[in-house]
Parts: C-alpha cells; sequence; structure tokens
C-alpha cells in the first residue's frame, strides 16, 4: 500500500497503519531508489507476512512471509523469504500520452479476472495476481495494453504455476 496523508491507495480492504509494521528493502542496484518500505503483518519470532505489493522490488509479493530484523536504527530490514504465498507481482508504467480512461478500462477487465491494485502515482500501478487467478489471462490483457500503448509492464515476481 502506498500512503498519502495517512490513506492507503489499495482496493483490497480498509486498514489501519497502526495494525502493521514497516520493512525496509534493499534493492538492487540501477532502481530508481536504495530502499523501498513495504508494510507487512508480524506473526512473531522475526517473521512477517508482507501485506502491500512491492512497487520496485523483484522477487517478493504480496502474501510472502519473510524474516525481518530490526537494524541499529531500530528499523525492521527484510533479510530472507520464509515461505511463498503463491502471489504474483506485476507492474505498470503508463505512457505519458494515454489517456486515463483506457488505463482504467484495461483495470476493469483485470479486476474483473481477480487482480487487485496498488497506486503508487498516477502513472505507475502494481498488481496482485492471487493463487486462483488465471495468470495466462491476465498476461494476455497486460500485453495487449502495452502493444496498443497504453502502458509498459514487467514481471516482477511470479508465484504461479506456469507449466
Amino acid at each position: 500500500m502506498t500512503s498519502d496523508g495517512g490513506g492507503f491507495h489499495s482496493n483490497r480492504w480498509p486498514q489501519s497503519a497502526a495494525e502493521l509494521a514497516k520493512i525496509r528493502l534493499v534493492l538492487e542496484p540501477g532502481a530508481p531508489y536504495a530502499t523501498e518500505t513495504i508494510w507487512a503483518r508480524a506473526l512473531g519470532d522475526g517473521l512477517f507476512v508482507l501485506d502491500n505489493v512491492p512497487f520496485f522490488a523483484y522477487g517478493l509479493s504480496l502474501g510472502d512471509k519473510v524474516y525481518a530484523r530490526p537494524t541499529s536504527e531500530s528499523i525492521l530490514e527484510y533479510s530472507d523469504v520464509a515461505e511463498r504465498g503463491g502471489h504474483s507481482t506485476y507492474r505498470v508504467v503508463l505512457s505519458d500520452s494515454v489517456a486515463g480512461t483506457r488505463a482504467e478500462a484495461y483495470w476493469q477487465e483485470l479486476q474483473a479476472l481477480g487482480c487487485d491494485r496498488e497506486i503508487a502515482t498516477s502513472r505507475l500501478w502494481a498488481f496482485d495476481l492471487a493463487p486462483g487467478v488465471d495468470i495466462h489471462r491476465v498476461y494476455r490483457v497486460l500485453e495487449k495494453a502495452e502493444a496498443e500503448g497504453t502502458w509498459t509492464f514487467e514481471e516482477a515476481h511470479v508465484g504461479h504455476d506456469v507449466g
């Protein structure tokens, strides 16, 4: 989830930030930022379940159980994946010239397929595909929108069995 004046931009459910912890992820070289923070729910003994879709990190998805440890600055820092949640993460960057209605129409199609969306900026969206979502149908919609110039997309993590 992204925060904007205390509100969250997620179509999953409204939540209180008091129920969540922030975990800092160190990003790969070349990323637009050095770190990203992601919301998580504490499970105990340094184990957390990720509670939002990463916007810049690769290899992680909503629902993954991860280990995090406090740093000397009392910040929780990601250390490793404990268990995969079976979700997949895709991100899109809307083109400069795209009319928002075209992107929203594609979003409605993805939502009908069972995807959830979180919004970082007006041009950067992240999609969560829960384990039961047909990843092949979603991929076709993502490709169609990209071919029409609505957005570019990337796979950040595939947790689905694509075989």
